[in-house]
This record gives C-alpha cells, sequence and structure tokens, in this order.
C-alpha cells in the first residue's frame, strides 16, 4: 500500500509542488553538508594562513571520496528511479545493496593506500613545505572516514531516488549540526589544532551514516542492503558505474580541477592558496543550492520517464531550469556585492589573501546565473539513462573547459587568470550544453517511444 501511495505521489503530485517538496530537504542536506566543511575552513583558518591552506589541497581528497559515493550512489539512485517507476521492486533492491557494498570497499583500499603514502600525497596534491604538516595531520582522519563518509552518499542518494528526501535531510543535517559544534570543542578546548577539525568531521559523518542506515534497518524505504542481495552478475555494476560516471565524472574532475587549482595559486604563494581555498567554499555552498535542487528534480524525472508519463518530464525541466537561473542570478548578485566582507568574515587581518579572494569571488559570480543549464543538462541526462551523453556533459565543466583554461589563462594574466578560469569554463559549458537540452526537449516522446 505504501509503496503504491509513493508511485502516485512520484506520478501525479504536480510537478512544481513535488519537485519543490523533495529539493527543500535535499538543498537543505547539500547546505548543511557544504556549511560543515565551510566551518573547517572558518575554524581551522583561526590557526594561521598555512593552516587554511592545508584545508584546501586536502579538498581534493574529500572530493574524490565524494566521488566514489557520488558514482555509486546516483549510480544506483537514478536506476532505482526508473525501476520503481516501472513497478521492478525486486530489482531496484538488488541494485541498492550491489551498489552501497561496492562504495564501501574501494573507499577502504582508498583509504589503506592513502595512509600508506600520505606525504607522498599531500605534496602530489600541491602543498607547500609550509602547508605539509597541517595537510597531513587533517588528512589522515578524512582518509580514516573515508568507507564511512562515501557510503553515507550512497545511503543519500538512493532515500532521495525513493523520494525520501526527509530521510535523507535528517541523517545529513544531524552530522553536519554536530559537526559545526564539534569544530572548536576539538580544536581550541582540546587543543588538537586541524587534527580537531579533522575528528570531528569524522564523527560526525559516522553519526550521520547511522542515521541514514536506521531507515534501511527498520524498513522504512523500499529498497534493502541485505548482503545477500549483492549482484553475482557483473553486467549490473557496469551498468551502476555507467549510471553513476556523470557524478564521477564532475567530482572527479572537481578534485583534479582543485589540485591543478591550488598548484596554479601556489606560484603567488601561500596566500593565493589560503584566498582560492575560501572562494572554493563559498561558492560550494552556492553550487550546493543547485545541486540540491537539481536532485530534486532527478527522482521525478526519472520517475516519469520509467512510467512513460513524458508530459511531466517536459513541466520538470521547464520549472527546474526557470527557477535555477533565477535563484543563481539573485545569489550572483549578493555575492558580487558583498565580496569584500564575505572575505573579511574568514581572514580579516591578512591584505593578500582579501585582494585575491575579492578579485577571484567577482570573477566567479559572473557567470553564476548560466550554471542551471549544464548542471540540468547532465542530471537530465543521468536520470533517464543517457549515460554518455551526461557525462560529456559533466566532464565539461572542471574538466573539458577548466583544465586546458587553468594553464592558458594565468600564463597570459597572471593571478587574475587564476581567479577567472572557473568562470571562463562555466560560460563556454553553458554554450555547449544548451543544444543538446534543445534537442531533447523538442523530440523527448519520440526518444522515449523508440526505448520502450
Amino acid at each position: 500500500m505504501e509503496q503504491n501511495q509513493q508511485f502516485q505521489k512520484m506520478t501525479q503530485t504536480p510537478v512544481g509542488k513535488l519537485i519543490t517538496t523533495l529539493s527543500v530537504p535535499t538543498i537543505i542536506s547539500m547546505l548543511v553538508t557544504a556549511i560543515y566543511n565551510m566551518a573547517d575552513t572558518f575554524f581551522v583558518s583561526k590557526l594561521g594562513t598555512s593552516a587554511s591552506g592545508a584545508v584546501g589541497i586536502v579538498f581534493s581528497v574529500m572530493a574524490i571520496i565524494q566521488a566514489i559515493g557520488f558514482t555509486f550512489g546516483m549510480g544506483s539512485g537514478s536506476w532505482i528511479s526508473r525501476l520503481l517507476g516501472a513497478k521492478e521492486e525486486e530489482k531496484s533492491k538488488e541494485v541498492a545493496a550491489t551498489g552501497f557494498y561496492s562504495a564501501i570497499f574501494l573507499c577502504a583500499l582508498m583509504s589503506a593506500i592513502g595512509e600508506w603514502k600520505l606525504n607522498d600525497l599531500m605534496r602530489l596534491l600541491g602543498a607547500s613545505e609550509t602547508i605539509l604538516p597541517y595537510a597531513k595531520d587533517y588528512a589522515r582522519y578524512i582518509l580514516l572516514a573515508a568507507p564511512i563518509m562515501a557510503s553515507s552518499f550512497v545511503l543519500n542518494n538512493i532515500l532521495r531516488s525513493e523520494g525520501h528526501a526527509k530521510f535523507a535531510m535528517i541523517g545529513i543535517t544531524t552530522g553536519g549540526i554536530l559537526n559545526v559544534i564539534l569544530d572548536p570543542i576539538f580544536i581550541f578546548a582540546f587543543h588538537l589544532g586541524i587534527s580537531g577539525a579533522a575528528i570531528a568531521t569524522a564523527l560526525s559523518q559516522l553519526i550521520s551514516f547511522l542515521i541514514l542506515l536506521s531507515y534501511f534497518v527498520m524498513h522504512k524505504t523500499t529498497t534493502r542492503l541485505g548482503i545477500q542481495r549483492i549482484s553475482k552478475n557483473p553486467m549490473t555494476y557496469l551498468q551502476i558505474v555507467k549510471n553513476g560516471l556523470p557524478s564521477f565524472s564532475r567530482q572527479g574532475l572537481a578534485s583534479i580541477a582543485s589540485i591543478l587549482l591550488n598548484k596554479q595559486a601556489m606560484i603567488y604563494g601561500d596566500a593565493a592558496v589560503a584566498a582560492m581555498a575560501i572562494v572554493t567554499k563559498v561558492f560550494q555552498i552556492l553550487f550546493s543550492v543547485l545541486i540540491g535542487f537539481g536532485q530534486g528534480f532527478q527522482p521525478v524525472i526519472g520517475f516519469n520517464y520509467g512510467a512513460g508519463i513524458m508530459e511531466r518530464v517536459k513541466k520538470a525541466m521547464k520549472f527546474t531550469l526557470k527557477v535555477g537561473m533565477i535563484g543563481m542570478s539573485l545569489a550572483a548578485a549578493a555575492v558580487f556585492l558583498l565580496a569584500p566582507t564575505i572575505m573579511k568574515w574568514f581572514i580579516p587581518d591578512d591584505p593578500a589573501v582579501m585582494e585575491i579572494g575579492i578579485m577571484a569571488l567577482r570573477a566567479q559570480s559572473i557567470s553564476m546565473p548560466l550554471l542551471p543549464l549544464g548542471v540540468m543538462a547532465n542530471m537530465t541526462f543521468q536520470s533517464i539513462g543517457k549515460a554518455w551523453r551526461a557525462t560529456i556533459m559533466s566532464a565539461m565543466r572542471q574538466g573539458i573547459f577548466f583544465l586546458p583554461l587553468i594553464f592558458a589563462l594565468p600564463a597570459l594574466l597572471g593571478i587574475w587568470g587564476v581567479a577567472s578560469s572557473q568562470a571562463a569554463a562555466d560560460f563556454l559549458t553553458a554554450a555547449a550544453c544548451t543544444p543538446f537540452l534543445i534537442h531533447f526537449y523538442k523530440n523527448l516522446t519520440e526518444e522515449t517511444k523508440s526505448t520502450t
């Protein structure tokens, strides 16, 4: 009965209301995640410029963990939405269990290798001699928590794919709030310094994981995570990875982009590294709102595409793009005007960090109104199973366009080139994705007929 009600909710509730209902908890979850990452940056910045730079260095490691979590989370979640839309519940349970345990295994392996080669890893990620000790202390505990962090992302995505965004929000929000509380206690009260920030993050992630897992243990979900449900068919793993490639591309390239950004910034000293670390965190918050809104959109389009209700897919696309572009335009204006205030909040007494940070914030804000085009394009195609198309689009922003620009623009423009590379990549991404969205929208019904 409950499962049938969920199906009716996903296929009959007015599209705007449904996306908003699913997006709000997801946005809150994403914001809390970004904020507790920001909390680390904020509290660690009180330890000095080198410590603040270390958080930016280790962001690359966290991006890899997120890449694995989102690959198996979105890879299984987007498939689960379509399976539930087609009323194939048993298969959805197999997909959920397979995605969950695969993420745990891969991140456990990553954690072991990372701890073994920690010094070399931090140098590879762009740590200078002054930043290195802080980066190692921070990364050690982040790596230890990697399997829990990645599997939490999987659980979060599976819950959202079923339309249980509120369950996901509770788990993620609780962990985030706990991290903000624990950060100053471990850093300052217990005198653990930057290690305290990492320990706080690890403990918070553990609590979040246990809350998310409890919904599956108590059978409040359609899917199940029993180890006996792990698929023995290699094609199941291949399909999950294929579905998750856009997320892997987006998150993995974010890590590579962060590494190269740090390396290019390092040419201009620790102040530049620290400034770009702060700017990255600020835009992570804004981008997380957009991603959260898009992730509220994904189960709607996946469910209805799987159920063959194409008119609702079209309505979902129009609503999401309109609201996303209006929201990002307002956010862009706020960031541009408040850039000095934002930087002063983090580093009030370092003029060099302030100057670079203000320049980077304003440069990136110019392209923000166009971000929804690229995000919705790759999320749309991922949700309907067009994995390769979605992967290419997700690779544009911080891969295809950003990677050459982060070398070319600094060579031409110096530090201003470092600050403006992401904005330039965002403009090019929007221009490249728009024709695909238009074509898909016009031919949606015909495409669906050919797949059924």
